[in-house]
């Protein structure tokens, strides 16, 4: 930090995380929570890692705009996230579109969600803003990035992740000069801008920007009357700033916090079913890519009071064991296998069962004699005895959602129709 400053540029910062998005290509799995509300890791949620980074990078005033079916993630911030105490200036507001500009008009991109609330960030009395995107799973110092826009002087700071040039057709990618000045910011291109003197890699947007409140708050107004606009910040405000002022971008390798054990700096979008799956199944690894076990970055989230993880049975085949595979307090594997398999809070497997590379969320239960592997359990499913699942692609398809690579997601619904066709 440089030390002329006196104090954290961190402590007049804000924190505004856009967590609105469904998260259609989650499938069934958003189809009663909003993608920032999906699970994660054993005990958090998505938006968990956004918030948290605030949190650690000392950040103390947070705003979270939220839109589609938001019940499950306001309920989860105030039931983990309400400690901020306004008598010590810390604030954590949730911004539900409301109607607040016009009774007909919702959240309509990602930089209206903001400008409908300016009044609301403006009685914050803070000099910067950073934008977050909810939804993706990754450790990272804030402090870093303010300290980088401020010493820039950049009129915004984009985060911007190193990528192949071949996978960088899926983002947004800046096109930089040597001094990291954003030069072109283009969707999705088939062919990618890339690093000066890389012509392997592109620069690829995380969705996270730094701000001058004050600069952010002229832009917005100045969006918010044009017609043409759709009120987003990729599609709209960055590239007008990069056309017409000082965009500079931040290599996330400068602010991802790494404890010692990670190899490489951890980003994840978590935005599809296969990569849902993969990013919890990798945390089984013995060293795993993210290292959730770091106390000196932790992930706070919402910790419901349960007893510890039980397994029971130890005769013949009936032995409750599980073997690389995280297991959630509040859990009891009764003669039943678990193998490369994450178990999240309260989920119950039964005698002469088996699970091999699966994802479970809270509250599922396993019956007797299933036989399940590379597959999602939605919250709460109850598997019924006996049931096969990992092992005949064309059945599995027949009545669950059966990915492309072979991986199974299976919520209660799915269970009932497929109980019901059998019955009929």
């Amino acid at each position: 930090m440089n030390q002329t400053r006196g104090r954290r540029l961190s402590s007049n910062a804000m924190a505004f995380v856009l967590a609105g998005g469904r998260g259609s290509r989650l499938k069934e799995l958003t189809d009663s929570r909003a993608k920032p509300a999906v699970f994660f890791g054993g005990k958090a949620r998505i938006i968990d890692f956004a918030l948290s980074n605030a949190l650690n990078s000392g950040i103390r005033k947070m705003s979270i705009a939220t839109q589609y079916k938001a019940h499950s993630l306001i309920r989860h911030v105030q039931r983990g996230w309400n400690f901020f105490r306004a008598e010590r200036n810390e604030y954590l507001d949730i911004l539900p579109a409301s109607q607040r500009v016009d009774e007909t008009q919702w959240y309509l991109g990602t930089a209206d969600a903001v400008t409908q609330n300016i009044d609301i960030v403006d009685s914050y009395g803070v000099e910067y803003i950073v934008i977050l995107a909810g939804d993706h799973i990754y450790k990272m110092d804030y402090e870093h990035m303010l300290e980088q826009h401020v010493d820039s002087g950049a009129d915004v700071t984009v985060g911007c992740l190193t990528v192949k040039k071949e996978e960088a057709t899926a983002f947004g990618v800046m096109g930089i000069n040597t001094d990291r000045i954003i030069t072109s910011f283009v969707e999705k291109p088939s062919d990618p801008p890339t690093i000066p003197g890389d012509d392997e890699h592109s620069l690829a947007s995380m969705g996270i920007y730094v701000f001058n409140w004050r600069h952010l708050r002229e832009l917005l107004i100045e969006d918010a009357k044009d017609p043409s606009s759709k009120h987003d910040f990729g599609h709209d405000i960055i590239p007008k700033v990069v056309k017409h002022g000082r965009a500079v971008a931040h290599f996330f390798s400068d602010s991802c916090v790494m404890s010692g054990l990670e190899e490489k700096p951890y980003w994840r979008d978590v935005g599809t079913i296969d990569a849902f799956w993969a990013a919890n199944i990798d945390l089984t690894d013995f060293t795993p890519e993210l290292d959730i076990y770091d106390n000196s970055w932790p992930i706070w989230t919402y910790s419901e009071i349960v007893p510890p993880a039980k397994f029971i049975h130890d005769e013949g085949d009936r032995r409750g064991n599980a073997v690389s595979s995280l297991i959630s307090g509040g859990c009891i594997v009764s003669g039943s296998e678990v193998r490369n398999s994450l178990l999240f809070t309260g989920v119950k497997t039964h005698s002469y069962s088996s699970l091999e590379n699966v994802v479970a969320l809270p509250y599922s239960q396993v019956n007797r004699r299933a036989r399940l592997s590379n597959c999602v359990l939605d919250r709460g499913v109850d598997i019924p005895d006996g049931l096969i699942v990992g092992e005949n692609a064309e059945e599995d398809a027949r009545w669950f959602n059966r990915t492309d690579k072979g991986i199974v997601l299976i919520t209660q619904a799915m269970l009932d129709a497929r109980a019901a066709a059998l019955n009929a």
